[in-house]
């Protein structure tokens, strides 16, 4: 049961953690930590639009 739970909470954990470590470096520092802020605040809307394009994509199933 334990690594079900795991399975299914792995990547929205991973990009809530990602989010939250772009939101603080964007408040702590300069250069650098604004390339780290951008870059990990614009990983999960890259895979937002990667997830979104594949259900576009893919054939649907009657219901």
């Amino acid at each position: 049961m334990r690594r079900g739970l795991w399975m299914i909470f792995r990547w929205p954990l991973a990009l809530g953690v990602l989010s939250l470590f772009g939101l603080l470096s964007a408040l702590v520092g300069d250069q650098v930590y604004d390339l780290l802020s951008w870059l990990s605040l614009g990983i999960p809307l890259v895979l937002l639009g990667v997830v979104w394009l594949r259900m576009r994509n893919s054939p649907r199933q009657p219901s």
